[in-house]
């Protein structure tokens, strides 16, 4: 049996960064983990593998396509090594799971190898390699994460048929790549596989791809891939997924009832995640789940169970990983006796396609559905002298302000290093900013970040200077 102050039962961003923040707070902290190695999805699975991924895809693209603008020749032509990609992206992971582990080491954390069960909500039971072990502490909080979704009717057999995790590690890059859902993960993976050569079919049952972010990114960003050969297929609604040999085939019916016949050498399926509580015996608690499966917290995070908080994808919100490590800080100072805060309407939210597509705060379409009165400034990239010397001329920044008060309400900007910019939009917002007061701060130029000063000068009584 081992005691401990606090345990965290999963090492992604949200468990880590809890576990680290409470040893920081002079908590006797473990953290419970069932994979070999720590980083949960985002930094084994996911953010980190596909960001590497799609840097490397992106220099193949530059090279084949934009160099020759530039005036750079490269003699015998230009090729890839797709098994070089792949190590190149494993070798990024590794780097970073070494880096969690010496932040355990530096933060005197034990690791605890196993899967963590409650056998009661004082008692966790610990199943690893060397049997069964018994933790208890005074405080718990899971961050268990998330797994990919499924459709009920589609058997992934993660060879032909896969998730994004197989989608990470393929052996070739795929004839016709056909993308299940038009969501993030699927646009960047679909990216990638494009840019080295694949067909790439999007199919996505909302009319629009990235359905929650405001429409006019959306638009914008399918203009884009589209111009990049990626193909869409909005309003279908996918009834089938089945194998033949080598050959995937996807049936679905469009918006006119038809239907529609995709074949390609592997399918992704994309269509969302869904928290991860199998195996956690929460049966023997208190604690209750939602009809999604999330597990149901108050404001200070804590389940049914007042000592056992929940933070990250297994509770309701957007399923982000610096969403998990603002709640993961969040649940380790409440535990502590601290008073933090978090403002969910200002958690970023980002594509990492080329361009980047990055938004925070209210869209236009919430802003008309609540009957706010607001008023809207864009400002096209292609107008900015940054964006002409690098060749990254697609895309906007639209800022959305109260048509009273010109508080800035929401920021959606689709171009070159947004997922970068966002945050000057959050640090705006957080201290309740004016379109007028960024409108009046000094931007270095020439940079990208300028065409967010010339949106809040659109925004103040149409002052761009640019446009």
């Amino acid at each position: 049996m081992k005691t401990f102050d606090l345990v965290v039962i999963g090492s992604g961003p949200g468990g880590y960064v809890s576990a680290i923040r409470a040893a920081q707070l002079g908590l006797k902290t473990a953290i419970v983990e069932k994979d070999n190695t720590l980083g949960g999805t985002c930094l084994n699975v996911g953010c980190i593998p596909s960001k590497a991924l799609l840097d490397s895809s992106h220099r193949y693209e530059e090279a084949v396509h934009e160099f020759e603008n530039h005036g750079i020749q490269i003699s015998g032509g230009v090729s890839f090594d797709f098994r070089k990609m792949i190590e190149r992206k494993q070798s990024v992971v590794d780097q970073t799971v070494k880096g969690i582990e010496y932040l355990m080491d530096k933060n005197q954390i034990e690791v605890i190898r196993g899967l963590g069960s409650f056998k009661d909500s004082k008692t966790l039971q610990v199943s690893g390699n060397e049997g069964m072990i018994e933790v208890t502490a005074s405080k718990f909080i899971i961050a268990t994460g998330s797994k990919p979704g499924n459709l009920p009717f589609i058997e992934l057999d993660k060879d032909r048929i896969i998730t994004s995790t197989e989608a990470l590690s393929l052996t070739e890059v795929p004839k016709h790549f056909l993308v299940i859902g038009g969501g993030v993960i699927g646009l960047e993976l679909g990216q990638v596989y494009r840019r080295l050569g694949a067909e790439v079919s999007v199919i996505e049952y909302a009319d629009r791809i990235i359905p929650t972010m405001d429409a006019a990114l959306s638009k914008e960003l399918t203009k884009v891939m589209k111009k990049q050969g990626v193909k869409f297929y909005v309003s279908h609604k996918v009834s089938s997924v089945s194998r033949e040999g080598d050959l995937v085939i996807v049936k679905a019916t469009d918006k006119k009832d038809q239907e529609v016949v995709f074949e390609g050498d592997y399918a992704l399926v994309s269509v969302g995640r869904v928290p991860n509580t199998e195996g956690l015996g929460l049966e023997n608690t208190q604690i209750e789940k939602d009809q999604s499966g999330r597990i149901i917290t108050n404001e200070q995070l804590q389940t049914k169970e007042s000592h056992i908080y929940a933070i990250g994808d297994v509770v309701a919100g957007v399923m982000l990983a610096h969403k998990a490590e603002e709640e993961g800080v969040f649940a380790a100072e409440v535990i502590a006796g601290q008073k933090p805060h978090i403002n969910y309407n200002l958690i970023p939210g980002v594509v990492y396609t080329w361009p980047e597509v990055a938004a925070v705060g209210r869209t236009e379409e919430q802003l008309k559905a609540d009957g706010v009165a607001y008023k809207a400034g864009s400002f096209p990239m292609r107008a900015l002298g940054r964006s002409r010397a690098s060749g990254d001329i697609d895309g906007f920044v639209k800022i959305l302000a109260d048509a009273s008060t010109d508080e800035v309400l929401g920021v959606h900007m689709i171009g070159a290093r947004c997922a970068d910019l966002i945050s000057e939009a959050v640090t705006a917002m957080e201290f309740r900013a004016s379109a007028e007061d960024i409108a009046r701060m000094s931007h270095a130029h020439p940079t990208y970040s300028e065409a967010i000063k010339e949106a809040a000068l659109a925004a103040t009584e149409n002052r761009a200077l640019h446009t």
